[in-house]
C-alpha cells in the first residue's frame, strides 16, 4: 500500500522515504512506488499527521533537528517496520476501494490519494478533502480554513474492522451540517428544539465541516453503482446522530437535497451511541462531542473529534 512519502506494508509502515532529494536519487526505486498516483485534482486527497502512524519519534527528529537529520535516521532503518496506528485500518481500507476502482475504471484517476504530512500542516495539498492529526490546535487551525479536518483518537485496544469495505459514520449537527441547530438546542432545551426541528422539516440545513467528505465518499460510490455493483459497494457511509426521529425528518431531507444518501441513519435520541456503532463496524466514525467519541473508544472502535465548538 502506498502513502505518499512513505510504503505501507502488512506489519507497519516501512522506513523507505520516497523522496526526490538528491541524496535519495542513487537508491534503487522500490517496484511498489511505480504505481501510478492520481493527479491531485482527480483525487480524493487525505492527509495525515505522522502520529497517527506511531511515528512521534520520527517527528520530534524532523521539528527539533531538522531535515537532513530526519532523512538521516530514515536511511538508518530502512527495513524497520513501525507498529500500525489508529489511521492504519482506514488507510488499508481505502487501497482496498483503490484496487477495486483500479479493476472497474483502469485509466481513472478519481482514486484515494493518502498523503503523510511531515511538514507544516499549513501547507495541505490542494483541494484536500479530510485533514487527520492527534493535534487538536492543528486540526482547529485547518477547520478555520474551510478544510474537513478532525483529532483522531485510538482506543486502547482496536476492534476488527472489514479489510475490503470502507465504512464512515457521521453524527449530524456540527458536523456533516452546520452548528446552527444544535446552538438552537443548547439554548432553549430539547421540546423546542424538537417542535423547531419539525416545523423546518422541508428547510435544507447548511453545510457542516464534514460535508465535503461525504459527498466526495459519494462520487466514489456512484462509479460502483455505474458498473451495476450498488450492493457490492465497497464504501459505506452512516449517519449516527443524537436527533430523535421526528427531528431526524430535517436531516434525511437534508441529505436527500443535497444528492448524499447515506446507506444507513440511525436516530437515537439521546441515546449512547457506542452500541449502534459496535454493530457498524466503522473504520472511522466522527463527532462534534467529546462522549459520543469516548463512547465509540470504549469498544475498540478509532474515533475523530471535530472541534468547532
Amino acid at each position: 500500500m502506498l502513502i505518499r512519502g512513505e510504503t505501507v506494508a502488512e506489519g507497519g509502515l516501512v522506513r523507505n522515504r520516497n523522496s526526490t532529494t538528491d541524496e535519495n536519487a542513487s537508491r534503487p526505486p522500490n517496484p511498489i512506488d511505480q504505481r501510478k498516483s492520481p493527479k491531485l485534482e482527480n483525487a480524493v486527497t487525505i492527509a495525515v499527521s505522522p502520529e497517527l502512524f506511531h511515528m512521534e519519534e520520527e517527528q520530534q527528529i524532523y521539528e527539533n533537528q531538522g531535515m537532513e537529520n530526519y532523512f538521516r535516521f530514515h536511511r538508518e532503518r530502512m527495513t524497520e517496520h513501525w507498529s500500525p496506528g489508529p489511521a492504519f485500518s482506514f488507510v488499508k481500507a481505502m487501497e482496498a476501494v483503490n484496487v477495486r476502482l483500479r479493476e472497474l475504471y483502469p485509466d481513472s484517476e478519481e482514486l484515494f490519494d493518502v498523503v503523510l504530512m511531515t511538514s507544516n500542516h499549513h501547507q495541505l495539498p490542494t483541494d484536500t478533502k479530510l485533514y487527520l492529526s492527534a493535534d487538536e490546535t492543528k486540526v482547529r487551525e485547518v477547520l478555520e480554513n474551510g478544510i474537513a479536518a478532525a483529532t483522531m483518537f485510538a482506543p486502547e485496544r482496536m476492534t476488527e474492522v472489514s479489510e475490503t469495505e470502507l465504512r464512515v459514520a457521521f453524527d449530524g449537527d456540527a458536523v456533516l451540517f452546520s452548528d446552527e441547530s444544535e446552538r438552537f438546542f443548547k439554548a432553549n432545551g430539547l421540546d423546542m428544539f424538537e417542535e423547531r426541528e419539525q416545523g423546518l422539516a422541508n428547510l435544507p440545513m447548511d453545510t457542516g465541516p464534514l460535508t465535503g467528505f461525504l459527498e466526495a465518499l459519494v462520487k466514489l460510490q456512484k462509479k460502483f453503482y455505474a458498473k451495476d455493483q450498488r450492493m457490492d459497494c465497497p464504501i459505506r457511509t452512516y449517519l449516527v446522530t443524537a436527533r430523535s426521529g421526528g427531528a431526524g425528518t430535517r436531516a434525511l431531507n437534508t441529505l436527500r437535497g443535497w444528492g448524499l444518501d447515506t446507506d444507513g441513519a440511525h436516530f437515537l435520541a439521546g441515546a449512547k451511541k457506542g452500541p449502534f456503532l459496535e454493530l457498524i463496524q466503522p473504520h472511522i466514525f466522527f463527532d462534534d462531542q467529546k462522549r459520543h467519541v469516548d463512547s465509540a473508544l470504549e469498544l475498540g472502535l478509532v474515533a475523530c473529534h471535530v472541534p468547532i465548538a
